[in-house]
């Protein structure tokens, strides 16, 4: 009887979900047609405060969803001052792919609007897609430490990339997202790396460092650690609120002034200082889930 009625809720769920994001991107698109039409900038950042703000009640819309459907069963632990006017850089560990619903409900109205940098790979899938130009969410591509060893030259296109990219993020106040980790975790992911880390694998900070060089008006790194109580991580467990139990923890961390302005892509000695700060922020997150742990 159980699973009849879990699966129910999963198939309502799914459609409530793809109703609210159909409604949601729709109204993104109209209100963007004159960006495609008319190349003025001023233009450009009024539509990207007003499709922020739509893309705010979308996500609301998701968080009622989740409320009804799922029992609202998240626990967030945030006790920091943020400032929606200014921006920010933001980090989590990674275990599914339905992390994205809960890091957007966790920082609703709390900082502004989530922009994730998205796997070029991904554009064929139309959501992304328009969020890629509705939202000014950046196609990025993913290199591996093998093909940046074979050729270098693929770290300063990555670089020049990642800065056109933040420049869109400059319109009106956005909060820029990296899953620091690269890649969903797992215990086969995990034990190739052989990791350090208990909870994590190690993170890679080329792409938090790069889009920190782009945005010097960035002071702030928000730190979101997400912990599960079951070890379900498909879709359809989301979906049928077998996830529904889950803790978020936010901590905030003033970025160093030396970890300011800087090339990632030329500049050594600042490779090797963000490394160690963020191994830091690493430590302290492997002990907070381990804390957070059902």
């Amino acid at each position: 009887m159980y699973h009849i009625k879990s699966n129910i809720i999963g198939f309502f769920t799914f459609i409530l979900i793809i109703v609210e994001l159909i409604v949601g991107f729709g109204t993104l698109t109209i209100v963007n047609i004159p960006r495609a039409i008319f190349p003025f900038k001023s233009l450009k950042i009024k539509l990207s405060k007003i499709s922020n703000t739509i893309g705010e009640y979308t996500v609301y819309g998701l968080k009622i969803i989740m409320k009804i459907m799922h029992r609202d069963s998240m626990q967030v632990f945030d006790n920091n001052e943020f400032d929606k006017n200014q921006w920010y850089m933001a980090i989590s560990n990674h275990q599914s792919w339905a992390d994205i619903f809960i890091l957007l409900v966790a920082a609703h109205k709390r900082i502004p609007l989530l922009k994730f940098f998205m796997k070029k790979e991904l554009a064929w899938i139309p959501f992304i897609f328009l969020a890629n130009k509705t939202l000014n969410m950046p196609f990025v591509n993913r290199h591996t430490k093998k093909q940046l060893e074979k050729n270098p030259n693929l770290r300063f296109k990555d670089y020049e990339n990642t800065l056109l990219a933040c420049k869109r993020f400059q319109r009106s106040p956005s909060t820029i997202f990296s899953y620091a980790e690269g890649t969903r975790n797992n215990s086969t992911k995990h034990k190739d790396q052989n990791s350090p880390y208990k909870n994590l694998l190690i993170p890679r900070v080329g792409g938090i460092a790069t889009a920190l060089s782009a945005m010097p008006n960035i002071d702030v790194l928000v730190d979101y650690s997400v912990v599960y109580k079951t070890n379900k991580r498909g879709a359809w467990a989301f979906l049928k609120g077998d996830m529904r139990d889950v803790k978020v923890s936010v901590k905030k961390y003033n970025i160093p002034e030396n970890l300011k302005n800087k090339n990632y892509s030329t500049d050594e000695e600042y490779r090797k200082n963000f490394k160690i700060w963020i191994e830091g922020i690493w430590e302290e997150k492997d002990k907070e889930i381990e804390r957070l742990k059902f």
